[in-house]
């Protein structure tokens, strides 16, 4: 029931955004890393959930309300948890779920009960532009990280990926005793110390091409299609062509470093993928807000809700842009050919662009949380339609 990842993915966000029995419970709050910022993190915590408790009250016999609020009792009492987090918490509970979410970006305080999770603030995190993985890698082991333009952390590979060559290949690793560097050292090529029908060389060679495979089908599986991110290697130049030519992962990107990933630090590899990144990124900015104009001159594009609305209810939404930043309180409610727009009096704390999402999400459109400044338009809301 109780799953703890670092940051959300596409396929949580599909179970968080499908149907749940009521009440769904989120939860939102910034956190610290260090002491003595982090020792009131806890503190904050219990107060949230104060909130929910008076909203869950609100609605629900003392029983049920006691129920629903047991996971995050047993998450108050868990001192390991609390000393591992990091820039924002993120905790979804409901009827058979309890998802926690430790992000590397804060998020404003909310606790607030309803009819679906509230998940807008994942999406931000969830939007692939400006996302991105890097594997690092050597002949004998990885590293992973996570970031966007601004920011780049480690992360711990997924349970099922190898960490290093021991792990991917066990027992058939050719002699254990002998490490890669000493593969082509003094003796390297001695007819004695040759192994069936190919010396130590050869045999390396093998190995790393059995590891490269190994990886790259872990990390796909793993990471790259739950994220849904484009993935940078990181490495000698001379393990690039071996990786890429054994390689199945379409989220692999072209441009790579040519970097030891083991011999940089974080903050090093960091700028030297925002050198690939950046350009691409503005490049795709340039382009998103062309395809606006271009839509708005054909009279395809709109900055009005109802509008918004209404495409989004007919399907005809292509690309749906929200500001970050932007809540309008309200629901959406009916079901496909009889959607309608409830205002805030009636939604309460609901927040209208969650379920807008949501539809455009469901009809096949693209719903894009960018920052403010760079959504086409004065409203923070802009869409174009397919006709």
């Amino acid at each position: 029931m109780l799953q703890i990842r670092s940051s959300p993915t596409i396929e949580s966000l599909a179970e968080l955004t499908a149907p749940h029995q009521p009440p769904c419970l989120s939860l939102y709050q910034p956190t610290h890393r260090h002491s003595p910022d982090n020792q009131q993190d806890l503190i904050r915590f219990r107060n949230l959930v104060k909130i929910l408790e008076t909203s869950l009250r609100q609605r629900y016999p003392e029983p049920e309300t006691r129920h629903f609020l047991e996971p995050f009792e047993a998450l108050a009492l868990d001192h390991e948890f609390w000393n591992q987090t990091l820039d924002g918490l993120v905790i979804l509970s409901g009827a058979g779920v309890f998802r926690v979410f430790r992000l590397r970006r804060p998020v404003a305080e909310l606790a607030v009960i309803g009819n679906r999770f509230h998940v807008k603030p994942l999406r931000r995190f969830l939007q692939h532009v400006g996302r991105y993985q890097i594997l690092g890698l050597s002949l004998t082991k990885i590293k992973l990280f996570e970031g966007d333009l601004g920011t780049l952390e480690e992360i711990e590979p997924t349970k099922g990926v190898p960490r290093t060559i021991s792990d991917a290949l066990g027992a058939e690793l050719t002699d254990p005793h002998q490490t890669v560097a000493s593969y082509g050292g003094v003796g390297g090529g001695n007819g004695a110390a040759r192994h069936g029908h190919g010396g130590k060389k050869d045999e390396a060679d093998k190995d790393a091409q059995r590891f490269f495979r190994a990886v790259d089908r872990a990390v796909l599986e793993h990471h790259s299609r739950p994220s849904g991110l484009p993935l940078i290697l990181a490495a000698l130049p001379e393990h690039h062509h071996l990786f890429r030519s054994v390689s199945h992962n379409t989220f692999l990107m072209k441009d790579g470093l040519d970097l030891n990933p083991f011999a940089l630090t974080t903050s090093e590899i960091r700028e030297r993928a925002r050198a690939i990144l950046e350009p691409q990124y503005q490049s795709w900015l340039t382009t998103l807000i062309d395809e606006y104009m271009e839509a708005q001159s054909r009279g395809i594009s709109s900055d009005d809700l109802g509008e918004v609305f209404k495409g989004a209810a007919d399907g005809r939404l292509s690309k749906l842009m929200i500001a970050s930043t932007l809540e309008i309180a309200g629901r959406i409610v009916g079901d496909r050919g009889n959607y309608e727009l409830e205002d805030g009096s009636k939604a309460g704390a609901n927040d209208l662009l969650e379920d807008l999402g949501e539809l455009v999400d469901r009809m096949g459109g693209q719903v894009l949380v960018m920052p403010a400044d760079q959504v086409p338009g004065k409203m923070g809301l802009a869409a174009t339609f397919r006709y």
